[in-house]
């Protein structure tokens, strides 16, 4: 853990404010007060002073420094193999010039990697670790002059653009929002790391009474990130996340020389919502059973007919094929597919199934959520966006960056990695079936329609998809507009008796729409996946919650075949146990 420091400048920082819009220095604790301090300063130097020549000054310009804390502890063969102790503070500036209804964004901002920018010299991201207003001032100028001059330079060649696209009436560059004022309470990470270190080497240990298992992996951390928003509009909101993590992996070779690898991931807010003692011993002993039936369960051949996906499979299929979809960005974008693009009010999944994004949910069925947050990256309120209701298109997750034919206004999906620009991202995306519908079953009831589907099909078999970790999927205009998810468990159930079969090496694949529309059935119970996402505004974490499904019509294909002799000799813990 990292403690928070304070130096002799906090009296003075706690005296800067914001043209009475900054948050009252009383109650802020003092680190707050310092770093509210010195966005407040460099804003408003920025907006009084920033200009050159006779070209337009800033219209809005925003400050994001996020603080973040976070300790890493790994184990593998029963020793502790990583502990790393990490605070790092990052800087977003963002600097738009011309107007809400027309600004620089939208002309190639390929930047320093794109080639658009013409600066001699890219100042560092990183802020200063101490709370000295004048250094953490002295970053942030430096950044703002270059993203002034970018957002000029860009605002200029937008209006070249214009000249070559045909007139049409295009929404505004960015939503006006209402100033936001609130500060999180400032909590310490509570965790022992090293009764945590002697928990992972136990875990480890558990796993080395199975020689087919060559490698594991068993990684605990603890993250917290504090963040630190100002505007010109007036909003300054001092947020923070904790987020603890248990990570288990193993990797195994079936006899036939194909690489297996399995593993579990669990994520709390509190350290004690994370599987200790008995349910860890139990989850590791469940991960090894599971990765040692698949060494022996036999390759599956390419495969297409019905399926049942488990909530987490129904979760990642929703998410690759319908929720990247849908964020707002991709509607705009020419070199997107823009899959929606225009489909508000019409029937696009089964009518018994509805979707929604809601980062205000902090759990689910006492499930805590990952994607959890009270404001987005731009400092806008996290709010429930109502995506799809009965089968019918009725909005997209916004950020600030307005959509055709929808309210332009963010919904509080602007979201980002350390560094990246915000664009509309999942947060909670739920699933949510009609109680009411004939289509809604027990899970039992589901595999029975499963079995008839198939024999209705003439099929020998059908699936059930019980795992998956994780996916991929192609949104853009080049390219085929696929999914692809990569499931861990499959079971091959027999139509005649039912009995399912455990099979490996295949993945799931398909046209987003097509599968989707081909969903039937689902269950009355729901299942949480949680993980993180990666897209072009970088990894940030998200939950799916969704019930089992029952899909027609599925495809999966063989998965590349990494195939390699298992370690020559045997591992060096089993030399005193030949012949035991």
């Amino acid at each position: 853990m990292v403690a928070p420091r304070v130096t002799a400048r906090a009296a003075a920082a706690e005296g800067t404010s914001g043209a009475g819009t900054a948050l009252s220095g009383e109650g802020l604790a003092a680190r707050d007060a310092i770093v509210l301090g010195a966005l407040r300063a460099e804003l408003q130097r920025a907006r009084a002073s920033l200009r050159i020549g006779e070209n337009a000054p800033p219209y809005f310009v925003s400050y994001l420094l996020r603080d973040l804390e976070q300790r890493d502890l790994q184990a593998r063969f029963g020793a502790l193999y990583a502990d790393s102790d990490d605070h790092s503070r990052a800087g977003y500036v963002e600097v738009r010039v011309g107007s809400y209804e027309r600004d620089n964004s939208g002309a190639d901002e390929g930047g320093i990697f794109g080639g658009s920018s013409k600066a001699t010299y890219i100042s560092r991201s990183d802020l200063p670790l101490d709370d000295d207003p004048t250094a953490l001032r002295a970053a942030l100028w430096l950044r703002t002059d270059e993203e002034y001059k970018q957002a000029l330079s860009d605002l200029l060649s937008s209006r070249g653009d214009a000249v070559y696209r045909p007139d049409a009436e295009a929404p505004p560059s960015f939503s006006q929002e209402a100033p936001v004022r609130h500060v999180d309470p400032a909590e310490a990470l509570r965790f022992d790391p090293d009764a945590w270190a002697q928990t992972l080497r136990g875990a480890s240990r558990r796993l080395l009474a199975y020689p087919e298992i060559f490698d594991h992996l068993l990684r605990f951390s603890a993250q917290r990130e504090r963040r630190y928003l100002v505007n010109s509009e007036g909003s300054e909101v001092v947020s923070e996340t904790r987020l603890y993590a248990l990570h288990v992996s193993a990797v195994a070779r079936a006899p036939d020389g194909m690489l297996l690898t399995h593993g579990r991931s669990f994520y709390a807010r509190e350290v004690e919502g994370l599987p200790q003692g008995e349910a860890l011993s139990a989850a590791v002993d469940q991960l090894r059973t599971e990765l040692l039936a698949l060494r022996e369960a036999p390759v599956m051949d390419p495969y297409t007919g019905p399926a049942m996906l488990e909530p987490e499979a129904t979760g990642v299929l929703f998410h690759e094929a319908i929720g990247h979809r849908l964020e707002g960005e991709r509607q705009q974008d020419d070199e997107e597919g823009r899959t929606f693009k225009g489909q508000v009010g019409a029937a696009v999944i089964p009518a018994f199934l509805s979707v929604y994004d809601d980062p205000t949910l902090a759990s689910w069925e006492g499930t805590p959520l990952n994607g959890s947050y009270r404001h987005d990256d731009e400092g806008v309120r996290a709010g429930r966006a109502s995506l799809i209701e009965a089968g019918v298109l009725k909005g997209f997750l916004l950020s600030r960056s307005p959509v055709e034919g929808v309210a332009p206004k963010s919904n509080g999906h602007g979201r980002a990695a350390s560094g990246r620009d915000p664009i509309a991202r999942m947060g909670n995306f739920v699933v949510a079936a009609d109680p009411k519908s004939p289509q809604i079953k027990t899970r039992a009831e589901l595999k029975a329609a499963l079995i008839a589907e198939a024999k209705r099909q003439k099929k020998a078999y059908a699936l059930i998809i019980a795992d998956i970790s994780g996916g991929d999927t192609n949104t853009s205009s080049y390219g085929y507009q696929a999914f692809r998810g990569v499931p861990t468990l499959v079971y091959r159930v027999d139509v005649r008796t039912g009995a399912e079969e455990l099979v490996r090496g295949v993945e799931l694949v398909g046209t987003p729409l097509t599968v989707i529309n081909k969903i039937v059935a689902a269950s009355r119970e729901t299942g949480v996946f949680n993980g993180f996402c990666g897209a072009e505004s970088g990894y940030v974490p998200v939950s799916t919650v969704a019930p089992a499904t029952l899909i027609t019509e599925v495809e999966l294909q063989r998965r590349p075949r990494e195939v390699e002799r298992p370690p020559v000799l045997p591992a060096p813990w089993t030399e005193g146990r030949q012949g035991e």
